[in-house]
């Protein structure tokens, strides 16, 4: 077992224990992960990639793991006080659960001494893990692919730069596989293969548990957001500034902190994960807890894999400027780097053969691609917004079900698609996308500005239409939080609450 300590603020003061699980997957687990609930160690299916430790696992806050690491011994766990939070045990399967009725892993309020806890290992791992265990069957069995739908496949990636690229018939052509497919195919197009000497084997290794680790069942934070997060990134990456600027680089690190950007994204906000103690928010301390991360157990599926193994001298610094990049997608530090942006433009001090600045604009057009739903052309981005309205409602039922505060735009009875689409354009979209016109004032910018003006009035229409039974307060949540984040930018980020909705 090789360990390799990656927060060095964070550092190890005891020596890892005997009972650490096969990592597969982003292993997240503590004492206090009784919020989840895991089977048996001995019975959970292997892991890959990250672990993360609560301080009070007798072991560092954040480890990785390379090799195999069996179960050595059973161990039980006591669980620690749930702050202001003691009643709250929630196990994410009801997350996906049409009923909401709770599971056989839910754990009721009161002390739970005397009872092993269950351990997570990661969110999605674990719902795979839970259909072994429990006899269940894939619900989506896998399908060979025949030829008329590979060859439809290729035809549509000869056209991949295109702003009106449709990722939902690409991933059904694909068989579901569009993250790995569409990355794999930008990466050769690109030759990084052979200028890194990419081991093919590992590469495909690597994207497809990438893929594998996006939740299937999350509506809007899936592979199929990734595909279309990374498609996105590659239009930025051909725009005539960038293409002549970036480094291969720069190119690599573009499409995989597009493709794992939100990995292992668990379909809630980091809001709850907060107000439900969850050991990621206290292993993070509150502060881009959902992005920290998917960087995260993205760098430990690149270390499992070996992907980047023979390139030492600049392994470490990838690894870090993936962080960097993955980092800037907390929407909660919108107003920061929008703000930077905006002085680098009104200055016309941009300089894109200067390393810092290039990927500074690289973390802008990462910005742009991960919230650029509502500039696609209307069939496209009409079904993004019903996805991820669908995945916040779904929060907020969850919410109403163990009694807590349900989440700005959450609520299905007080809020509508359209007023959060329209709050969301007005506050996020539109002066994110105007800088970026500012900067690169090409056909794409207008014409996806374009789309973005046109699906506002689409949708205002569309809400000028509807009779809700209550009063709609969703445009007015994203317009009093937009103006408190304005006024508290030093206070801690987790009272942005509308911000950490979007991603």
């Amino acid at each position: 077992m090789e360990v390799c300590y990656q927060l060095p603020v964070l550092p190890l003061d005891r020596p890892v224990p005997k009972h650490v699980l096969s990592r597969r997957g982003a292993i997240s687990f503590s004492s206090s992960s009784s919020l989840f609930g895991a089977p048996d160690p001995r019975q959970l299916s292997q892991r890959r990639g990250a672990i993360s430790y609560d301080s009070s696992d007798q072991t560092a806050l954040y480890i990785r793991m390379l090799g195999d690491v069996r179960v050595r011994s059973q161990v039980g766990f006591e669980p620690e006080g749930r702050g202001s939070y003691p009643y709250l045990c929630i196990d994410f399967r009801t997350l996906h659960s049409s009923s909401l009725i709770p599971g056989p892993g839910f754990i009721s309020a009161g002390p739970v001494s005397g009872r092993r806890l269950r351990r997570l290992l990661s969110f999605q791992r674990y719902l795979h893990s839970s259909r072994l265990l429990w006899g269940t069957t894939h619900l989506n069995p896998l399908h060979i692919l025949d030829e008329d739908y590979i060859g439809q496949a290729k035809c549509m990636l000869e056209r991949v730069g295109s702003w009106n690229f449709d990722i939902f018939l690409f991933d059904r052509l694909t068989n579901g596989n569009s993250l790995v497919t569409m990355t794999f195919h930008l990466l050769n197009q690109y030759g990084l293969l052979e200028l890194f000497q990419l081991d093919m084997v590992k590469l495909w290794r690597f994207l497809v548990m990438v893929q594998e680790d996006y939740h299937s069942l999350n509506p809007y934070h899936n592979a199929v957001h990734a595909a279309d997060v990374t498609q996105a990134m590659y239009c930025y990456l051909r725009e005539p500034k960038l293409a002549k600027s970036l480094t291969s680089c720069d190119i690599l690190l573009g499409l995989l902190a597009a493709a794992t950007h939100d990995l292992d994204h668990p379909g809630v906000n980091q809001p709850f994960l907060i107000k439900t103690n969850h050991y990621l928010a206290k292993l993070y301390r509150n502060s881009s807890v959902l992005e920290n991360h998917h960087w995260r157990s993205a760098v430990g599926l690149l270390r499992e894999t070996g992907l980047f193994s023979h390139l030492p001298l600049i392994r470490l610094k990838m690894e870090r400027q993936l962080g960097s990049l993955i980092l800037a997608t907390d929407i909660s530090r919108q107003n920061e780097y929008l703000g930077k942006f905006r002085t680098h433009l009104n200055q016309d001090d941009l300089c894109l053969s200067n390393a810092s600045h290039r990927h500074f604009i690289l973390q802008m057009a990462l910005k742009c691609a991960d919230i650029c739903n509502p500039c696609r052309p209307w069939e496209l981005s009409k079904q993004w917004s019903e996805k991820v309205t669908q995945e916040f409602f779904h929060q907020g039922d969850i919410e109403k079900k163990h009694k807590l505060e349900v989440s700005p735009l959450c609520d299905s009875q007080r809020n509508s698609m359209g007023n959060i689409q329209i709050g969301f354009m007005t506050y996020v979209v539109e002066p994110l996308f105007a800088e970026w016109g500012r900067f690169s004032d090409t056909r794409l910018s207008q014409t996806m500005l374009g789309h973005l003006g046109l699906n506002k009035a689409s949708w205002g229409g569309l809400v000028q239409q509807e009779r809700p039974s209550s009063p709609d307060d969703s445009t007015g949540c994203f317009e009093s939080h937009f103006k408190r984040i304005e006024k508290r930018l030093s206070k801690d980020c987790t009272e942005m609450t509308w911000c950490v909705l979007i991603l």
